[in-house]
C-alpha cells in the first residue's frame, strides 16, 4: 500500500520536481518557489502531500521550515526515489539549485562576517581607510575573506588565518580578483599557531571565537602574534538561543558574556579592555559587541610574565 502511494504522489511532475529537489538540499518553501516557479499555495500542497508520505522531513531554522528527504537506502521505496533523483532534469531546475544555494553561501558569509546589512559597514570601511596608519595585521579566522578584503585595503599587510583548506580557497580567490599583493593566507588552528609568523600591530578576531573550543587559548595566541602596544579587536555575539547555527553553521558557542570574554582578555595579559555593545533590537535574533584590548609593552606582575611555551614562536 504505501509503495502504492508513493507511485501515486510522484506521478505528479510538479511533486516529483520538488522531491529531487529536496533530496539534493534542505531548502525552504519561498526557494522551492523560486526555483521552480509554481505558486506558493501550490508548492506548500505538494510538501504536505510527501511530508504526509513520510518521504520528506521539516525542520525549523532561524524562523524558516526547511524540507529533506526523509528516508535512505534501507527504506523499500529507495529504488523509486534514486529514480526519480537520476530521472532527466528537462526544466533546468538543478542548475537554478546550484545558483540559489551559491546566494545563500554568499548571504550567510556576509551575516556571520558583518552582521546584516554589513553592507553600510563596508561603506564605512572604505570612507575610513585613508585615515588609519598602515598596519600589520592578523585576521584570526578569516573564512572566505570577506572581511580580509577590507582590511587588505589599508593595510600595509594582512596575515589571513583559517584552519579550513577550503575557506582559505575561497579567500584566495576572493582577494586575487581584485590584484591584493598584501596577503599571505596561513592554514592554521587558532588555538595553536605555527612557529615563525611576524609579529603583528592589530590582531581581528570577527565572530571567530564562537567556532573555537576554547576561546581563551586563541586570545592567548593572539596576545603572542602581537607586537608590544600592539591592539586587539573582537567583534562577537551575545548568548542568544538560535541553536540551528551549530548544526547550519558550525557555530560551538551560542554567544558569549561579554564579562566573560573580558576576563580572559585579562588573564591572556591585555589592558586597557574596552567593551561596547550594540543596542538591543526585539526583531533580531543575534546582538553583538565589540571589545578592544592593549597587549602592554611588557607583562604586568599579575599575569604572571609569559606563560609556559607551546612549541610555537614568542
Amino acid at each position: 500500500m504505501e509503495l502504492s502511494e508513493t507511485f501515486h504522489a510522484l506521478g505528479d511532475p510538479t511533486r516529483l520536481r520538488i522531491l529531487r529537489l529536496v533530496a539534493a538540499a534542505k531548502l525552504n518553501v519561498s526557494e522551492v518557489v523560486s526555483v521552480i516557479g509554481v505558486a506558493q499555495s501550490s508548492v506548500s500542497h505538494h510538501l504536505a502531500k510527501l511530508k504526509a508520505l513520510e518521504l520528506i522531513s521539516e525542520e525549523r531554522q532561524g524562523g524558516f521550515t526547511y524540507y529533506s528527504l526523509a528516508l535512505d537506502a534501507s527504506d523499500a521505496r529507495w529504488p523509486l526515489i534514486h529514480l526519480a533523483k537520476e530521472s532527466e532534469d528537462v526544466h533546468g531546475d538543478q542548475a537554478r539549485l546550484t545558483e540559489l544555494l551559491r546566494r545563500r553561501e554568499d548571504r550567510h558569509t556576509l551575516n556571520e562576517k558583518l552582521l546584516e546589512p554589513g553592507q553600510s559597514w563596508l561603506l564605512w570601511a572604505s570612507a575610513l581607510s585613508s585615515l588609519l596608519p598602515k598596519l600589520e595585521v592578523a585576521d584570526f579566522g578569516c573564512g572566505s575573506g570577506v572581511l580580509t578584503q577590507e582590511l587588505s585595503r589599508w593595510a600595509r599587510h594582512v596575515t589571513a588565518i583559517d584552519k579550513s583548506p577550503a575557506a582559505l580557497e575561497q579567500a584566495k580567490a576572493r582577494l586575487g580578483r581584485e590584484k591584493r599583493s598584501n596577503v599571505t593566507f596561513v592554514e592554521a588552528d587558532l588555538h595553536q599557531l605555527p612557529a615563525g609568523l611576524p609579529k603583528h600591530d592589530l590582531v581581528v578576531i570577527s565572530q571567530s571565537l564562537h567556532h573555537v573550543d576554547e576561546p581563551a587559548e586563541v586570545l592567548r595566541e593572539a596576545a603572542r602574534l602581537l607586537k608590544p602596544n600592539g591592539r586587539l579587536v573582537v567583534l562577537e555575539l551575545m548568548p542568544h538561543a538560535e541553536a540551528w547555527v551549530k548544526t547550519r553553521l558550525g557555530h560551538v558557542h551560542l554567544g558569549f558574556e561579554p564579562a566573560t570574554l573580558e576576563h580572559a582578555l585579562h588573564a591572556a595579559g591585555f589592558t586597557d579592555v574596552v567593551l561596547t555593545q550594540t543596542p538591543r533590537d526585539g526583531a533580531a535574533p543575534f546582538r553583538a559587541f565589540l571589545l578592544t584590548a592593549t597587549r602592554p609593552a611588557r607583562p604586568s606582575k599579575r599575569d604572571g610574565g609569559t606563560r609556559p611555551s607551546t612549541g610555537a614562536a614568542s
